[in-house]
């Protein structure tokens, strides 16, 4: 697929998903970017750069501990995700959040060397040249600077893999056709110690997508992720047909009270050597 066409549908997809994304994801992708908070461990007066932001999951745990004297360089694809944090740091008085449109391959707008800490949380999936964002990584970060980088793990661990076939089969959507790559085996520390990282670690945890019904599980995978600017082409029938497909493909993970999805999570993280 054409990276620059893959990239707008990025683009366009996560804008229109962003409204009702923190409801369907919040809690799903909460332990990966709290095991990646932890790693980054940022003190107070750094400056971190945080990629792929989303709507700020990750970017205001980093600001609040780095506090007034450091900074948060947040970036995303989204337009609609950008605007959210904006918004959102200037209600909690956040003046040290800079909120800024930017794909994670060409950060142009951020100097090399400018950062302590790099943070990608589960956003390098979607990423056409993930070799290229985790270059990108590198130059932002100062000597002994830290890069942390989580994904999603290997497509067998997570139970709600199959929104993609189920969706390209009704729109060639293509939206992220190596999604699962960057988790499988050791493949995402591989890259960052090509890149020039040192002291690189690669954790590989499971762990579960709490749904309390039937709603709430297909509006986060239609609606809330990914695939949100494919299934806005559907028409109603259509809709109806994937809901059922994807509920088959789940139905196993159902206790009689809510949906639990079996999923797994990759993190890995190392430092820019000083010499």
């Amino acid at each position: 697929m054409d990276a620059k066409l893959q990239r707008r549908i990025q683009r366009y997809g996560w804008d229109r998903a962003a409204e009702c994304y923190e409801a369907g994801w919040r809690n799903a992708l909460a332990p990966a970017q709290a095991k990646a908070f932890t790693v980054a461990a940022p003190s107070p007066g750094e400056t971190v750069v945080d990629v792929a932001c989303g709507t700020g999951l990750l970017t205001f745990p980093l600001a609040d501990a780095g506090g007034p004297a450091g900074k948060v360089i947040a970036t995303d694809l989204s337009g609609a995700k950008v605007d959210a944090i904006s918004s959102a740091a200037r209600v909690r008085g956040m003046n040290h959040i800079q909120a800024q449109r930017a794909d994670a391959e060409e950060l142009v707008q951020i100097p090399a060397e400018i950062a302590d800490i790099y943070t990608c949380g589960l956003g390098l999936m979607y990423v056409p040249d993930p070799a290229r964002a985790i270059g990108e990584a590198l130059r932002v970060l100062k000597p002994g600077g830290r890069a942390v980088i989580a994904v999603w793990g290997a497509r067998a661990a997570c139970g709600w893999a199959e929104i993609f076939p189920i969706v390209d089969a009704r729109v060639n959507s293509s939206v992220c056709p190596l999604f699962f790559a960057l988790g499988t085996g050791d493949t995402l520390a591989a890259e960052m110690s090509r890149a020039g990282f040192a002291d690189v670690v690669h954790l590989r945890f499971a762990t579960t997508l709490f749904y309390c019904d039937e709603e709430s599980a297909l509006e986060a995978a239609f609606a809330a992720g990914p695939v949100a600017l494919a299934y806005s082409r559907f028409d109603e029938q259509t809709r109806l047909a994937a809901h059922r497909e994807y509920l088959a493909s789940i139905e196993r993970w159902w206790d009689g009270s809510a949906f639990q999805i079996p999923g797994e999570f990759v993190v890995s993280w190392g430092r820019r050597p000083t010499v």
